[in-house]
């Protein structure tokens, strides 16, 4: 059986052949949701080892009934967000450095009061205070091109929930209802799809409020100027070189990248 370090090494080598992703959480033992955030805990150290930055922040997936159909998983997933990984709005995305790249799209929040660890759960009135900033914003992933009909949630976890990165919109006040927001996506200017922010797990506050006790679990926290990603309002969309995605949160915010060869 491999150790948590010998199967995140092993991750770190699988992304940089771009192998495709194959369920491994038997042959590696990871039996269970809590040894599978064990492995990826190592795998983000190795990866911060390797360069790619400090923890910037956190995404959920698996948030919205259309993102676990998809997947066939029925609960919320978290990973890390790390810092070289978070992009500007107009970034351009090499669409060949991915195994298979997919896109979400987001309501991103910024914490402006840490969250830390202790031993009593957070309410959610005490995270709904620690925000201070919401954005639209851009997930990128990579499956790797996984079979769906296969996935494991112990491997995807173990995988930091497959981020790749985040793109940015503009940063804005938190609106009084984060739930009524609707989010529009164009590709190459017609619209793609559209979803509002009550489709992640009843808003994404509510979706922060987990991720807040989900980490305290984990002995970790949440601190002033992280950003969490919080599930993506329509499913994945997998995209071509030369495409042009906008993503807009009413008149609040708005993110565009194009993708390259």
């Amino acid at each position: 059986m491999q150790t948590h370090d010998q199967t995140a090494a092993w991750l770190l080598d699988q992304h940089s052949n771009k192998s495709d992703f194959i369920p491994f959480a038997q042959s590696h033992g990871i039996m269970d949701v809590d040894s599978a955030y064990a492995v990826q805990d190592a795998y983000v150290r190795k990866m911060q080892q390797s360069g790619l930055g400090a923890i910037r922040g956190w995404k959920i997936g698996l948030t919205s009934k259309r993102m676990q159909a998809m997947c066939g998983i029925d609960q919320p997933v978290a990973g890390a967000i790390l810092a070289s990984r978070v992009y500007p709005s107009n970034s351009q995305v090499s669409h060949a450095r991915f195994g298979r790249l997919g896109l979400e799209f987001e309501i991103c929040t910024r914490l402006g009061a840490d969250l830390p660890p202790r031993n009593g759960p957070w309410s959610f009135a005490e995270v709904q205070a620690a925000v201070d900033g919401v954005a639209a914003a851009v997930e990128l992933i990579d499956d790797r091109k996984a079979d769906y009909t296969l996935l494991e949630v112990q491997a995807l976890i173990a995988d930091n929930s497959w981020n790749a990165g985040v793109i940015l919109g503009n940063w804005t006040s938190p609106p009084a209802d984060l739930n009524a927001l609707e989010g529009v996506v164009t590709l190459n200017g017609a619209e793609l799809d559209r979803g509002f922010g009550r489709d992640v797990l009843d808003g994404p506050l509510h979706v922060l409020h987990w991720l807040a006790n989900h980490l305290r679990a984990r002995k970790k926290g949440l601190f002033a100027g992280e950003i969490v990603m919080t599930g993506s309002l329509i499913t994945t969309s997998f995209p071509e070189a030369g495409s042009h995605y906008c993503f807009e949160l009413g008149d609040l915010s708005r993110v565009e990248l194009q993708v390259g060869v």
